[in-house]
Parts: C-alpha cells; structure tokens; sequence
C-alpha cells in the first residue's frame, strides 16, 4: 500500500491513521502515535523511516524486520499491524505501548524491587523460549527496546528486530550487531553468536534493572571493550539500594544472575527445560494466574502457550 508524503518540517501522512505526537527518533527512524480513523480509533506506533537515511545494510535489516515481524505472534512481543510506504518513507504500523521504553522505566525508579525485576523476566523469558525455539536470535536485547503497557501492573514487549538473525547453530557474524553495552563476549571477541548471546544481554538488563546502572558502564568505547572481554567473573553485588534502603538480594536471585552473566556460553544459563536449583524458584516465585491456568511452567510436558505455539516449555522455571 502506498502513502502520501508531507512535508519535511511536519510529521508523515499515512492513510487511514492521524499522527497525534512524536514517541522518539532514531538514526533513520521516527516513531509517531497516532490513532485509527473511523469506528476502532485504534492507538498504535508508527515507525516512519526516511529512505534517504537508508545504506545498503539499513535497508537489508528494515526489510528482515518487517519479513520477520510478520511471522511472529506472540503476547509479549510488539505486534507489526501493517506497513505502508511513499516516495520517501517506510512506515511500520506497530502495536501501541504506552508505557514507553524499560530504560525510561528504570530511571524514574533508578532501581526495581526484586519481585517486579522477577515479573518482567518471566514474561521475557516466555518471549525469548518463543523466539529462540524459532531459530530467531534477537542479537540487540537493551532497556531502549523493551516497551511496557500502561496501567499499576505493566506488561513487556519486546521490540526492534532489525538485527534479529534465523541461525541452525552456532553463527560466525561478519560484522559486530547490537548495543556494545549488552553485547556478549563471544561477539566481542570472537565475532560468533548464538541464543547464548541474547541470554548475556538479558543478564545485563537484569542488573541495570536491580542496580539502576549495566555492570560495565565505562566512560570510554576502548575501556568497555577491556571490561567486556576480560575473562575475570563478573562481580555480582549483594545488596541493591530502594528509597535510599539498603536490601539485600536473595541467594536464588544472585544465582540467577551470576548464571546469565557467564562470559563462557557453554556456563550460561539456557532457556531449556530444567529443574532443581535455586535461582529456577526465584523466577518462577508468584507467577502470574494466567500462566498457570496455561500451565506454562509445568516440567517436562508440552503445552500450548497464549501465543498458540504447541512445545515443550521451560522445566519449572524458565532457565537452566
């Protein structure tokens, strides 16, 4: 379908849809609101890329994307509703979150109490044994692309997949993809990657979710790569702070933790079906109703999941 495009100093016309403010801009990206003309008034994102912006490589990812977005389904990854283009843009019609960004989340908290870090990564963990039994590898898990609904008990969504990749096995990458800061030390150092790697990046965001700041925060690109890519363990801290409170994290939780932050993928934590030790109580600990009408969790059997995919789920837990 195509669009009609206005000018450059206002927002993009998109047929069937009135733009109501900017959600955020990216390097060849800007994301609108807008709402559904007619009887639905339906609130969603629209990803608006501008052409020009686009390399060679840019345009190979937004076209993934859009092949991949297409294909999946899943409660708690965004939804693409459509795609329409003009003579100078891409537009992306996504599901609306309205709870903006994880990042923006975190900063107005600075840091989240152990049972809402275990809330999220449930659901997070649901996404990924989706995607992953999919043969899809995210390659750019970060705060900036996990979105939140509204309301007192939000829901994440991730999104972004512009550097997703469909793998068999165990990848040599031709080029480094995805955030630095989350970027595993298999990519770093050897430039190969796996659903290992996503794994890695989840453990960063549930330390910048506890901490309020990723482990390897650095003031320099060079110093960052020195911390990414030594071989030390990385140091898990036994306290967090909550209103200015001093709370100790549970041994389950920095179990968890210290298991996803394994810089050797063959240590790190998986999602296949496993049971047993104590960091699989922590993410499993007061999971939501719903999931357990699904049965989701339950070890060693194969269930449907919300998102209507038939496989075999995560032991008791989600990790191993």
């Amino acid at each position: 379908m195509a669009a009609s495009s206005a000018g450059s100093d206002g927002p993009p016309s998109v047929p069937q849809f009135n733009i109501t403010g900017r959600l955020g801009a990216g390097t060849y990206a800007t994301v609108y609101q807008a709402i559904r003309q007619g009887g639905s008034r339906e609130v969603v994102a629209i990803k608006c890329v501008s052409k020009k912006s686009l390399t060679n490589t840019s345009k190979e990812n937004l076209l993934k994307e859009i092949e991949l977005l297409k294909t999946l389904n899943h409660p708690h990854i965004v939804r693409l509703i459509d795609f329409v283009w003009d003579a100078n843009h891409i537009h992306l019609i996504l599901e609306y979150c309205s709870g903006r960004d994880l990042l923006r989340f975190i900063k107005l908290r600075r840091c989240l109490s152990e049972s809402l870090v275990r809330r999220f990564l449930q659901q997070l963990a649901l996404a990924l044994r989706y995607l992953h039994s999919r043969n899809v590898v995210h390659m750019d898990l970060k705060p900036q692309n996990i979105l939140l609904t509204g309301g007192d008990s939000p829901k994440l969504k991730i999104a972004d997949f512009g550097f997703a990749h469909h793998l068999k096995s165990d990848s040599h990458a031709d080029q480094v993809r995805g955030s630095l800061l989350y970027m595993a030390p298999e990519i770093v150092v050897d430039r190969r990657y796996s659903p290992k790697c996503d794994l890695w990046s989840v453990g960063i965001i549930l330390y910048e979710c506890l901490f309020g700041r990723a482990p390897f925060a650095s003031e320099t690109h060079e110093d960052l790569l020195r911390k990414i890519a030594s071989p030390d363990p990385v140091s898990v801290p036994a306290v967090q702070c909550l209103a200015g409170r001093e709370v100790p994290l549970t041994a389950a939780c920095q179990d968890l933790l210290t298991r996803l932050l394994q810089r050797d993928p063959r240590h790190r934590a998986t999602t296949r079906p496993s049971s047993g030790t104590r960091s699989l109580t922590w993410i499993t600990r007061h999971r939501p109703s719903a999931w357990r009408r699904a049965r989701v969790w339950r070890c060693g059997r194969s269930r449907r999941t919300p998102a209507g995919n038939s496989r075999r789920h995560f032991g008791c837990t989600g990790w191993r």
